[in-house]
């Protein structure tokens, strides 16, 4: 058996910002730290049904982030509703929870008001319906962060940290994809997924002795996501595939595994305890000696992360 990861996550469990914070990294001057960027460019803004003016995408992973609704005038019975929406890959968009703006109306135009986002995707964008008049609005989203000069460093840090956890509870915290290769079916009904917990299976293939990939139909099998480690459980009266399999790695699983999307669906324990390890090899940039307890998770982490740990 081996296990391959196929697509990593595409978002960390801990930001930059929750990072420098924890690190307590800040720099003195507000002008190093604040960068303003426009979603919606102010001005006025024709009749829009149904949130269809969208605004440009803004990446904000690793930054503390405020976005301001900027109203002026509206036209006579003219409205503004604007929400947030956040995405990971700039493509897939959903809506931030509490992250609609209250309605701009004749009476309550020229005003600001602010919203902090406090979500972990990478992106973010403001999205708006005007109806009955044309209206005067605009949306940004100022972004603060601490010195860059050791951003890389601290995001390999994470990056680091984050593996390392996973791999001390044998575990998968945002979505990943893996690969399960296996020689043979096994004799069992089932077959074990490691790095749980499972979301989903995307296919399972074998390949015969002349290497001819063929895929077992998912109408066979059913995908155990409550158990740890999940499985994929033959239905009742089916059998694997009887083909001869070729000498090794004949069967591959392709599966999502982790909590969820975003850093936030990984519980806040695990998160904590990246936080520590990120302060440990932030503070202990060299090899630590055997007499600083090895190479082994430090005890307070490790006590953390053993709770929910899968064998």
């Amino acid at each position: 058996m081996s296990l391959k990861l196929n697509t990593g996550p595409t978002i960390e469990p801990v930001s930059l910002a929750q990072a420098k914070a924890h690190l307590r990294i800040d720099s003195g001057a507000l002008t190093d730290n604040l960068t303003t960027e426009i979603s919606i460019a102010p001005g006025s803004h024709d009749i829009a049904a149904s949130y269809s003016l969208e605004g440009s995408s803004i990446e904000v992973s690793g930054y503390d982030v405020i976005v301001n609704l900027v109203a002026g005038a509206c036209g006579s019975g003219g409205t503004v509703d604007v929400k947030l929406q956040e995405s990971n890959n700039g493509t897939t968009w959903s809506d931030v929870a509490s992250g609609s703006f209250t309605q701009v109306t004749e009476s309550n135009d020229n005003a600001i008001e602010e919203k902090a986002y406090t979500g972990a995707y990478q992106y973010l964008r403001a999205v708006a319906t005007v109806a009955t008049a044309a209206c005067e609005f605009g949306v940004e989203i100022v972004k603060s962060a601490g010195p860059a000069v050791e951003d890389d460093l601290l995001t390999a840090i994470i990056e680091s940290a984050r593996r390392d956890c996973e791999l001390f509870q044998n575990r998968s915290y945002v979505t990943q994809t893996w690969e399960l290769w296996l020689d043979e079916f096994p004799d069992e009904y089932f077959i074990e997924l490691p790095m749980p917990p499972v979301q989903s299976v995307t296919s399972v293939k074998y390949y015969n002795t002349n290497d001819t990939e063929a895929e077992f139909s998912s109408d066979y099998y059913y995908v155990d996501t409550k158990g740890e480690p999940g499985r994929v459980v033959l239905n009742f009266g089916e059998s694997w595939p009887s083909t001869t399999l070729r000498p090794g790695n004949g069967v591959c699983i392709t599966y999502d595994a982790g909590y969820g999307d975003a850093g936030s669906d990984v519980p806040e324990n695990i998160r904590r305890a990246i936080l520590l390890l990120i302060g440990h090899y932030y503070e202990n940039r060299e090899a630590v000696t055997v007499g600083q307890g090895g190479n082994k998770l430090p005890m307070g982490i490790e006590t953390i992360l053993w709770k929910e740990r899968v064998f």
